[in-house]
C-alpha cells in the first residue's frame, strides 16, 4: 500500500483534483438522508470531498490514519477530523446518520472489518454509501484497452475486495438493505496504453496481483502494442451504492 503521509502533499493533484472530488461529493449527496444528519467519512484523507458535505444543518465528521493527510483535511473541516483506523473507529455504536466510504475498500486485503465497524457506528436507519467495483470503472465496452485486458479481468477481477456482489452479501447477512446507486465520472483520470502498461507493472491495479505472471506479462506486451501509445482512453465511471440499516 502506498505511503499516505509521503502522498499527502502531491494526492489531490494526482487523483483529479477539484473536479473529480466535487463529482465524488455530489454523487454521495444524491444517496444521503434528507434534512438534519450526522455524516462520518470514513478513510478521509486530505478531506477534498468531506468538506463538500459541510451544510448547517449536517455534521461532518472525517476519520483517517494517515497524518500526513489529517494534516490538509484539518484545514477543509475544522474541529472534525479524528485520526483513527477504520477497523476500530473511535466512534460509539449509533452515533451517526451516514458512513461514506469513497476509493478505500479495493485497497484492503479484507474489507469486512471496516464494514463491520461501519455498521456498528450507524443509527437504526443509517446509511452506509461507499464506492463499489473500482478497476470496472475504467473500462468502456468499446474500448481497446478493454479488449487487451478482458480475459484477466474476467478470470481474476473478482477476487478484489471491492466486488458489489460480495459486498451486497455481507449486507444482506447484516441485515442491511440495497437503497440506492449512482455513479460520477474521474475526470481527467483516463488511463493511456502506456499508464495502464506501467501501473500494472508496478503492482497498482489489484486484479493483476491474483494472475499468473505470464499472463500479465502477456498483456502488458499487447498494451504496449496498441496505438496512440499515450492518447488517455475515456474517464473512468465510478460506482457508489448505498445500504441502509
Amino acid at each position: 500500500m502506498l505511503d499516505y503521509d509521503d502522498e499527502a502533499r502531491h494526492y489531490d493533484a494526482s487523483r483529479g483534483g477539484e473536479p473529480r472530488a466535487r463529482a465524488a461529493a455530489d454523487a454521495v449527496e444524491r444517496l444521503l438522508p434528507q434534512g438534519p444528519c450526522t455524516v462520518l467519512d470514513l478513510a478521509c484523507g486530505t478531506g477534498i470531498v468531506t468538506e463538500r458535505f459541510r451544510r448547517p444543518e449536517w455534521t461532518v465528521l472525517g476519520v483517517d490514519r494517515s497524518p500526513g493527510m489529517l494534516g490538509l483535511a484539518a484545514r477543509r473541516v475544522p474541529g472534525g477530523i479524528v485520526r483513527g483506523d477504520g477497523a476500530r473507529l473511535p466512534f460509539a455504536s449509533n452515533a451517526v446518520d451516514a458512513v461514506v466510504i469513497v476509493w478505500l475498500l479495493h485497497l484492503l486485503p479484507d474489507p469486512l472489518p471496516v464494514l463491520t465497524e461501519a455498521a456498528r457506528v450507524l443509527r437504526p436507519g443509517g446509511v452506509l454509501i461507499t464506492t463499489v467495483d473500482k478497476n470496472d470503472a475504467y473500462f468502456a465496452e468499446d474500448s481497446d484497452i478493454a479488449e487487451v485486458t478482458a480475459d484477466l479481468r474476467r478470470h481474476y477481477a473478482p477476487q478484489v475486495p471491492d466486488r458489489s456482489a460480495r459486498l451486497l452479501r455481507w449486507a444482506a447477512e447484516q441485515g442491511l438493505g440495497a437503497a440506492g446507486r449512482t455513479r460520477f465520472p474521474g475526470t481527467g483520470q483516463g488511463r493511456s496504453p502506456r499508464g495502464w502498461r506501467e501501473a500494472i507493472e508496478a503492482g497498482r491495479i489489484s486484479w493483476c496481483t491474483h494472475a499468473p505472471r505470464d499472463q500479465v506479462s502477456d498483456v502488458c506486451r499487447r498494451l504496449a502494442a496498441l496505438p496512440d501509445q499515450d492518447a488517455p482512453r475515456p474517464d473512468p465511471q465510478y460506482r457508489l451504492i448505498a445500504l441502509k440499516s
